[in-house]
């Protein structure tokens, strides 16, 4: 009994403090949404969606070592991108962790398959909670294979 009351209160911690909150939860489908309205602005070279979802101080780091500052460099860039590496491009969540109500980080799995080729990378996204709703503040990716 004993034991099983010690283990109890060493999970205790653990379960009040990991479980994502109701307000969290109804926020999930808006940022994967989000995720998604990007992925469709890189797919069709969308400017005006692009700078909706967009803060106007977003940062990119992308996969080659480039860093792209504020919002007029990093649209510039991925239209550049978008047109140097030619293919479909994919984005899936894969983890979404809320720092505050108007901060998230958001990992995403990230596929660019051109023809028989596929990029398998990694993004990661900050988002910002910004009126009413959630913008990209920051992009990081990454090519764990150098491929």
């Amino acid at each position: 009994m004993k034991f099983l009351l010690l283990v109890l209160l060493a999970l205790l911690p653990t379960l009040a403090f990991c479980q994502v909150s109701r307000a969290e939860r109804e926020e999930v489908p808006k940022i994967n949404q989000l995720i998604s309205d990007y992925s469709k602005a890189r797919e069709t070279r969308d400017t005006i969606l692009l700078k909706e979802i967009l803060t106007e101080d977003i940062d990119q780091l992308v996969s080659s070592g480039e860093w792209r500052n504020g919002l007029r460099a990093a649209i510039q860039g991925m239209m550049q991108s978008s047109t140097a590496n030619p293919g479909t491009r994919t984005l899936e969540v894969e983890k979404i962790k809320f720092l505050s109500d108007e901060i998230a980080l958001v990992d995403c799995r990230y596929l660019i398959k051109s023809g028989e080729t596929v990029r398998n990378m990694w993004s990661s996204f900050t988002l910002v909670f910004d009126k009413d709703r959630w913008k990209i503040s920051a992009i990081r990716n990454m090519n764990p294979t150098g491929t």
